[in-house]
């Protein structure tokens, strides 16, 4: 099973810079979108043509912000919106998806802005966010997979000095909230463990050619429950695969 995570920056953008094209070629069984900027309806319509997945889609009340999406080949056993907490499910940040062996969570995870304005609100969702992900397990294993919206170690951001508690994304309350999601749910960062000392980035600014000098961060994640890791048989992070200032990032199950 190839599930992958696309943060599009706006999937009918995307669409106009070959998204469609780049989906059919990947051949995904799951495809995750963040930061769709779109009603579910509109992500329908950007996806015309797009055949043989059944599409999932929750948006923000502000138009035109935020918002995810799932593409699934397998409809799921029940999908779900949001967290069920009233300050955190205005924005159309997270799906679950259950399947028979898993729950499928993904999330665009709040940015904590210029000036690192809503620092301590991203702090309070990434409690409330591994306090869900552990309910989620208490009855299966979970797949958690998103833009995450931070550079957990060093080695996952081109320039850790300059940034360090400086610039969303690389603060040290926004490292421990990483830090708790895989020390209280068990969960393991895919991608790292097997690639231990590998630099590679999902994430460039649009700014002086970054993507180009690849000064980038890693900011999208498959964490994988400890009982699902055995069957990780492949991750990868597509830097060739162009559309957004993200690239995907993926995973593949054994059945």
């Amino acid at each position: 099973m190839k599930l992958i995570s696309f943060n599009v920056n706006g999937i009918r953008a995307s669409v106009k810079k070959g998204l469609l094209e780049t989906l059919q070629e990947l051949d995904a069984d799951v495809v995750c979108f963040q930061e769709t900027k779109a009603t579910p309806e509109q992500v329908g319509e950007a996806l015309t043509g797009l055949e043989g997945y059944h599409l999932y889609a929750n948006s923000a009340d502000r138009k035109g912000y935020s918002g995810t999406a799932i593409i699934s080949k397998e409809k799921p056993l029940n999908v779900s919106m949001d967290m069920g907490i009233e300050e955190h499910d205005t924005e159309g940040r997270v799906i679950t998806a259950e399947y028979e062996d898993f729950y499928l969570v993904t999330a665009y995870v709040p940015n904590s802005g210029n000036g690192l304005k809503r620092l301590d609100y991203r702090g309070q969702w990434d409690v409330d966010m591994a306090a869900f992900l552990a309910d989620l397990q208490s009855k299966k294993p979970v797949v958690f997979c998103g833009d995450l919206n931070v550079a957990h170690q060093e080695i996952d951001i081109a320039r850790p000095k300059s940034n360090y508690n400086k610039t969303a994304g690389y603060t040290q309350q926004e490292i421990d909230g990483m830090d708790r999601f895989l020390n209280e749910t068990g969960m393991a960062d895919s991608w790292r463990a097997q690639h231990p000392d590998e630099v590679k980035y999902s994430w460039w600014s649009f700014r002086a050619g970054a993507r180009e000098k690849n000064i980038g961060w890693r900011l999208d994640y498959f964490l994988v429950s400890a009982p699902l890791m055995e069957k990780v048989s492949d991750t990868f992070i597509l830097n060739d695969v162009h559309g957004s200032d993200h690239c995907p990032v993926g995973v593949v199950l054994r059945s």
